[in-house]
């Protein structure tokens, strides 16, 4: 059940390795490490089931090796009416529901901006009472004197200590982390979760400590599409034939909360851009009623392009994915 080295870490030139196979290989290598995750919890298992392309391929890989294997699928209410009616065909899903809807979320804890980690670090360096705690999120100053800059908010963000809007990482622990915790205190299960490295530096830092499954971690969870690129995914659905939510041929990469602001500061055509032309109601509600238009616009992000083509001639927007 461990790496060959004898432990759960992976050095950087194994995960570069790991990267670069081909798909075959990629695929029997994650069948080993879900039989592995079987194995080790007796088959008292989940897959953490979104909709999305990644939980797709997941799910049909975790019930190749247990073919009754449950699936969860987090109802945050905020998910592309087209994700929930593909979630609604498939067999053995449960549905959760959160504690708090968006607006609560919104008006309870703050705006989550930019990333989870630079929210929760705007956080606490707007309400601690800590001066080291703030003296860390500002300077990268630790208490013994010594720099820590990934402690730090980056200087292009540090405005953001000073909006006129409360911000907060704490959206994704509502909608996501405690439905899955409450989950799993009742069924007992551990999950399988289809995060992947190329998504983010620190799911790229928890692979490498902990590899593909996480037995030490303090909620175990396996990741065994870790290593596999966007690509490897797109393959593997067309090869299996897969369906999958039809939401990706109008557009849409990214089918996580539709209102989520996180990461929208790095897209070309934004999320928001991208739903003015595919869900133009959700679109007005979620700007305009939600008022995530003044915040989009604080931190740079135009939510509004209505010259925006959706199926451009010279992208993959409005293309089927099995589409060549």
């Amino acid at each position: 059940m461990q790496e060959p080295n004898g432990t759960n870490k992976i050095a950087d030139w194994q995960l570069r390795q790991r990267q670069a196979m081909p798909l075959d290989l990629k695929v029997e290598l994650s069948l080993r490490r879900i039989r592995d995750w079987c194995d080790h919890w007796d088959d008292m298992v989940y897959v953490a089931f979104s909709g999305g392309l990644d939980s797709t391929v997941l799910l049909h890989l975790a019930r190749k090796v247990l073919p009754d294997c449950p699936a969860v699928f987090h109802d945050t209410g905020l998910e592309f009416p087209e994700i929930r009616d593909f979630v609604k065909t498939v067999d053995n899903v449960t549905w959760t529901k959160p504690r708090m809807t968006f607006k609560q979320v919104l008006d309870t804890y703050g705006k989550p901006v930019v990333s989870k980690r630079i929210s929760q670090y705007v956080e606490e360096a707007r309400n601690t009472k800590s001066d080291k705690l703030r003296r860390l999120r500002m300077d990268g100053i630790k208490p013994d004197g010594t720099k820590y800059t990934n402690g730090m908010i980056p200087d292009k963000w540090k405005y953001l200590v000073d909006a006129p809007f409360d911000i907060s990482g704490k959206c994704c622990d509502v909608f996501k982390k405690w439905p899955a915790e409450d989950y799993e205190k009742e069924s007992g299960r551990k999950a399988f979760v289809g995060t992947r490295v190329e998504e983010g530096m620190q799911r790229e830092l928890s692979y490498l400590q902990h590899g593909c499954n996480g037995y030490d971690m303090a909620r175990p969870k396996s990741t065994p599409l870790s290593f596999w690129m966007h690509s490897d995914v797109l393959q593997y659905i067309k090869d299996n034939n897969l369906p999958y939510s039809k939401v990706y041929d109008m557009g849409h990469t990214r089918t996580g909360c539709m209102f989520c602001m996180l990461g929208c500061h790095l897209e070309t055509k934004n999320r928001f851009q991208l739903m003015e032309k595919s869900h133009p109601k959700l679109h007005d509600y979620c700007l305009n009623k939600l008022g995530l238009k003044d915040i989009l616009e604080y931190i740079g992000v135009n939510p509004y392009n209505t010259q925006l083509e959706l199926f451009d001639d010279d992208d993959d927007n409005g293309k089927k994915l099995t589409d060549n």
